[in-house]
């Protein structure tokens, strides 16, 4: 998988169709030389190495005019040696200077993969499967060195990236720029694809051709955020779902990133990616080392549908870990919509007990049972049973719930506190702040400073205390509110931009802690809805709450968006009540199941307000769900018609298990139009000898005839097939002789 050439000083980084090629260059700095389809190795690649004389450039060596970094692709680029284009990376040092000469140091290639200190990664199971290459680069003035970390995977088109910075060396440095990953493309004929919205409108496929100049996303909210997604893709012009060239660039981390193209005046492309430099410096001493977060790079040139299911199998298999990792999820309720605050225990258990009637297997308890929560202004924090509420406590009323066959979970926002509550009164100073500095709030809270390591500890003890007397399955975990004011009590004045980052991995730390300690219960991971819907908090928590809106319709466009990265079993998706509580609109309990089926399935409503009409459907849907949900958890994904794309009238998908036995087919339709053509379904992913069986139809279709003729959509009698906010599910078997 990673090959040296010793003569040359030449890396050959080889995934399953993919290569990746730098080298040590003249001045014993790394360059790179190639990134895409798997070409074959041989002895030299020094060809594609282009040194030539160039007007108006700065050159290294006095006296030769035809070698420039400004005119080099560059493997983890520096600023201030004859290279404009921004850096990788920057190192401010007690003399004021910037300017740094990291050079080739040696290298270590070693099968497997280790893991990354403090921070989330992929991960083996075994050694074979991966092969890993760290190269060392040493300055020598200031004594310190840089590590670069690859690893690549056998069985996938991925090469991760990070990098670690070590100061060996008795002056003190400030890193004030470490992003993970630098590559730059010998050309800039692509166009960017991201991840963009807003609250309630997550994850929006966003398309611009590259052009001069540097086009980025980024965040700078203390989280990943709703408004950008830590991923970019770029892709040929004539790229499709289907077919086509297509580098994807995945973050593995959770707050303020930065991922960027930068397009010179050559037209070469540079993606650079980590943790956003703005607010940023890390105070580097004798024998401190620095950690970036991990860069996953995917390959792909079948279409972007090929790099998603590449993330979706890496991170569901690689990077989200623990029991419930291949296990399918139970169908839950959560009382949030359907009570908000007002709720006490006789209420939950009515719900509980109808819900369990209906088939559905996990009740949660959201927001309000504890403190003196009857609204939004008091009590986070203080995490005990609101006893006026549940009179039981928290460990009654789990047992209550239990004893009657189903699962037990419950809401928690430990990252907040508010103002009116003990655990304020006693420690306001556990907060982000400036002191001095007016403090904003959201939500009425304010955030805690993780940053320090006390603050993580109680938050531990007082949640471990409770999930240790109950009988607790599943946990959501949520952040409702963005960092302002940053500034931590707990450390120097030299450390203060510092806090951002620390407050990440004292968030990873309690994570690390809880799952540990409680290996058994399911995690979901919120964030007012997709604010942190990242591959970071899926090493923790398997599933993200994948937004706060849960209108079939708007999910749409989430739930396609977010599949570009993220695989279905990772996606919470409710049936909610109607009119939607967010966008107002109506649909049909059919099409609310048939949006939540590709996901982890569950409803968001006060079930015993149904008519009994709709509780004999829920039944019907909950018994539909649990024949399916393996192959829709476990399945490759296919996207099929965009909403995105045209009068995005019509969205369609379909997964089909590994083995093409079977596939679940959704088709969606927005708005009624008048006396339309014959439409028809073009399915991906199955076998083209197969005779296929599709329910509700008398006669077989072979996959090839399903995939390239289609599916007649006409052919399915359905009352509803034409209307407003109309959908259609298809169920496909393989058909045994």
């Amino acid at each position: 998988m990673i090959i040296f050439n010793e003569s040359t000083k030449e890396f050959h980084l080889q995934a399953k169709d993919t290569s990746y090629i730098f080298t040590v260059l003249r001045n014993n700095q790394l360059g790179n030389l190639y990134y895409g389809k798997k070409i074959r190795h041989r002895e030299s690649f020094a060809h594609l190495i282009i040194e030539r004389k160039r007007s108006n450039v700065s050159n290294v060596y006095e006296g030769e005019e035809s070698f420039s970094l400004e005119v080099l692709k560059q493997e983890y680029p520096s600023y201030g040696t004859t290279d404009y284009r921004e850096p990788a990376f920057q190192v401010l040092q007690e003399n004021g200077s910037r300017i740094t000469s990291f050079e080739y140091n040696g290298h270590q290639i070693y099968k497997g993969k280790k893991k990354l200190e403090g921070l989330p990664a992929t991960y083996v199971e075994y050694e074979d499967e991966a092969e890993s290459l760290e190269v060392s680069l040493y300055d020598q003035l200031i004594d310190a060195e840089i590590k670069l970390l690859y690893t690549v995977y056998e069985n996938y088109n991925v090469i991760t990236r990070s990098a670690i910075f070590i100061n060996h060396g008795k002056e003190v440095l400030n890193l004030s720029r470490v992003l993970s990953a630098s590559v730059d493309f010998f050309d800039s004929d692509l166009e960017m694809i991201q991840l963009s919205g807003a609250w309630s409108r997550e994850r929006h496929v966003h398309s611009r051709k590259l052009m001069p100049g540097i086009q980025r996303i980024s965040s700078i909210r203390g989280a990943s955020s709703v408004h950008q997604n830590p991923f970019l893709a770029l892709k040929r012009p004539h790229t499709t779902e289907h077919q086509g060239e297509v580098f994807g660039f995945s973050l593995v981390y959770s707050g303020n990133f930065l991922a960027q193209v930068e397009v010179d005046h050559y037209d070469v492309s540079r993606v650079t990616m980590g943790i956003h430099p703005l607010d940023f410096n890390w105070l580097l001493k004798n024998g401190e080392s620095f950690q970036t977060p991990e860069v996953v790079m995917v390959y792909s040139d079948k279409g972007l549908n090929e790099m998603s299911q590449t993330y979706h199998h890496l991170y569901q298999s690689r990077l989200a870990r623990g029991k419930w990792r291949d296990r399918v999820r139970p169908i839950l309720i959560n009382n949030w919509e359907g009570t908000y605050f007002d709720f006490d225990e006789e209420k939950i258990l009515n719900m509980a007990k109808q819900s369990k009637e209906l088939g559905i297997e996990l009740f949660v308890l959201d927001d309000g049972w504890f403190g003196s929560r009857d609204d939004d202004t008091t009590s986070l924090g203080d995490w005990f049973a609101n006893k006026r509420k549940l009179p039981n406590g928290i460990t009654g009323l789990a047992e209550k719930i239990t004893d009657m066959g189903l699962d037990f979970g419950m809401w928690f926002e430990p990252e907040m506190v508010s103002k009116i509550s003990e655990l304020y009164d006693s420690h306001p100073d556990w907060i982000i702040h400036v002191p001095g500095r007016h403090l904003s709030h959201g939500r009425n809270q304010y955030v805690l400073d993780f940053s320090r390591k006390e603050v993580v500890d109680y938050i531990y003890h007082r949640m471990a205390s409770i999930l240790k007397e109950a009988s607790i399955s599943y946990i959501k975990w949520d952040m409702n509110r963005y960092m302002t004011e940053i500034g931590s009590a707990g450390w120097s004045e030299e450390r203060q931009q510092e806090v951002a980052h620390r407050y990440i991995l004292g968030v990873y730390d309690l994570y690390e802690r809880l799952t540990t300690a409680f290996p058994d219960i399911l995690f979901e991971s919120c964030a007012s809805g997709g604010g942190r819907f990242d591959p970071g908090m899926l090493y923790y928590a398997p599933q993200t709450w994948t937004s706060d809106d849960t209108d079939a319709i708007e999910r749409l466009k989430i739930q396609y968006g977010t599949s570009f990265v993220y695989p279905l079993s990772s996606m919470g998706a409710h049936v909610s009540d109607i009119p939607n509580h967010q966008m107002g609109r109506n649909t049909s309990l059919e099409t609310r199941a048939n949006v939540a089926y590709f996901g982890v399935f569950g409803y968001e409503l006060d079930i015993t307000q149904m008519t009994d009409g709709d509780k004999e459907k829920v039944k019907q849907l909950n018994r539909f769900y649990k024949e399916n949900r393996r192959l829709i958890l476990n399945g490759n994904f296919y996207r099929l018609e965009s909403p995105f794309a045209g009068d995005g009238n019509v969205t369609s998908w379909i997964v089909v298990s590994k083995d093409k036995q079977e596939a679940l087919a959704g088709r969606f339709q927005v708005l009624s139009l008048p006396n339309t053509g014959l439409k028809r379904m073009l399915l991906e992913g199955l076998d083209p000898d197969y005779e296929y069986e599709v329910m509700g139809l008398a006669e077989t279709f072979f996959g090839d005839e399903l995939m390239h003729a289609g599916l007649r959509i006409d052919l399915f009698p359905t009352e509803n097939r034409s209307a407003d906010f109309s959908s259609q599910i298809f169920k496909i078997k393989h058909k045994h002789q």
